[in-house]
């Protein structure tokens, strides 16, 4: 097996990353062994993780996980962390509600089973919990200290959080114009957050560029030399909706695109569970979300195109806001492969998905939900989506953090004296 190297950051310790055996190269296949590392060496081509996986009947392995905590780490056997994780510091992300959306399925017109899987119930309130803790294990793997990451609001609060709570310095990098809730949730939790004065993407270039300093060295950036495993988090999205479908696959399930990584992964727990044997082989669907201000895969999909163009983000949507996705063109073949689409929306309708969400069933979606619902709404209308499957919206993030993009429109509906008398000419309290 090659070994690939980068400076400051290789370890000679014992691994224990459970079930995963392998690096294996996304585009040419070659393999390297576990390590902080995230391109081929040959190709250049990003890597991911390779298993061993569990061996048994699939009844035995169902046992395992449904009698295991009501977090990820009911889902050990199949990631790469050591088997005793439940027992380690950390956040215990995941096993968040998947909610039967039955009033807003009668507005959608959906007859199939309409399901938001809200993922706002984690700790830091955004699915990003799930993947900084794989990347945490991975981290403490290869002995680093300090945990960081380039993020778009997010990630920078998960990282935090979760550096704390492992004991581990942090140092996180976020564009300079952020939400505001995002950026006092990355900063509290007490470790460095530095401002960019750029994008997404000039962060991102930043943070690459550390890496192969020596101010860099013993750092474990989450979505950069930890990102094999980072990215693995994702999947336990899917292992939880097939779950709470009873141990069966959604026929239809739409995913909002930043970097394309959580759509692919989920495809790929997809997999995982139908070649276990813990799902039944059928077809299913997978659709992108995408804001139109920052739609590159949107764009290169309806083209016909297989590489996708990075373009300047302009949106609202600002968690979704890489205007140069790595996983895009892998959501493209994920898409095509399964009969999906990817699709965006404008800002205004992004506003009026998170308002509709809200208003149907209680849930309060940030911007990103507010996309991925958008476009579910269009494709709907569309006749692109089926009303009469199974369908699956994944609402990523809690609104508390994007107020911005409802304040304006969401506010008191009266300001009154206190008297019954006021309230009555108000016209309030009335059907």
């Amino acid at each position: 097996m090659a070994v690939q190297t980068i400076a400051g950051n290789a370890t000679t310790a014992p691994l224990d990353l459970g079930p995963a055996a392998a690096l294996s190269c996304r585009e040419c296949g070659e393999r390297f062994e576990l390590g902080p590392l995230f391109a081929c060496a040959s190709c250049f081509g990003p890597l991911e993780v390779a298993y061993d996986l569990p061996t048994g009947s699939p009844e035995e392995l169902r046992g395992r996980i449904e009698a295991g905590p009501d977090n990820i780490w009911r889902y050990a056997p199949l990631l790469p962390v050591p088997a005793d994780v439940a027992d380690k510091p950390n956040l215990n992300p995941g096993f968040t509600k998947l909610v039967k959306a039955d009033n807003l399925a009668r507005e959608l017109g959906v007859t199939g089973g309409l399901y938001v899987k809200d993922d706002s119930g984690n700790p830091t309130h955004s699915f990003k919990d799930r993947v900084v803790a794989i990347a945490v294990e991975a981290a403490r793997a290869f002995g680093f200290t300090t945990l960081s990451c380039s993020s778009t609001g997010n990630l920078a609060g998960a990282v935090g959080a979760a550096a704390a709570r492992a004991g581990l310095r942090s140092c996180v990098f976020i564009p300079h114009d952020l939400e505001q809730g995002k950026v006092v949730m990355a900063a509290v939790y007490g470790g460095e957050l530095v401002g960019i004065e750029g994008n997404y993407d000039d962060v991102n270039r930043f943070c690459s560029e550390l890496i192969g300093d020596p101010l860099g060295e013993g750092w474990g950036f989450v979505n950069v030399n930890l990102r094999p495993y980072y990215g693995e988090g994702s999947k336990t999205l899917a292992y939880e909706i097939c779950e709470q479908l009873g141990w069966r696959l959604p026929d239809q399930i739409v995913i909002p695109i930043a970097s394309g990584s959580q759509l692919t992964k989920i495809d790929k727990g997809l997999q995982e569970l139908i070649k276990l044997g813990l799902v039944e082989d059928r077809p299913y669907k997978i659709f992108g979300a995408q804001a139109e201000g920052c739609s590159p895969v949107s764009a290169a999909f309806k083209a016909g195109h297989d590489v996708v163009r990075p373009q300047k983000p302009n949106t609202i949507a600002k968690s979704l806001a890489i205007g140069n996705p790595a996983d895009g063109p892998y959501v493209l073949d994920i898409a095509r492969r399964t009969g999906g689409a990817v699709e965006d929306v404008t800002d205004e309708q992004v506003v009026d998905a998170i308002k509709l969400l809200a208003r149907t069933e209680g849930i309060f979606g940030e911007t990103a939900g507010g996309v991925t619902l958008g476009v579910t709404k269009k494709l709907i209308e569309a006749g692109v989506i089926d009303p009469a499957l199974t369908t699956v919206v994944v609402n990523t993030g809690d609104g508390l953090k994007t107020l911005d993009a409802v304040s304006v429109t969401s506010q008191a509906t009266a300001t009154i004296k206190p008297s019954l008398d006021a309230f009555r000419a108000a016209g309030l309290g009335t059907a």
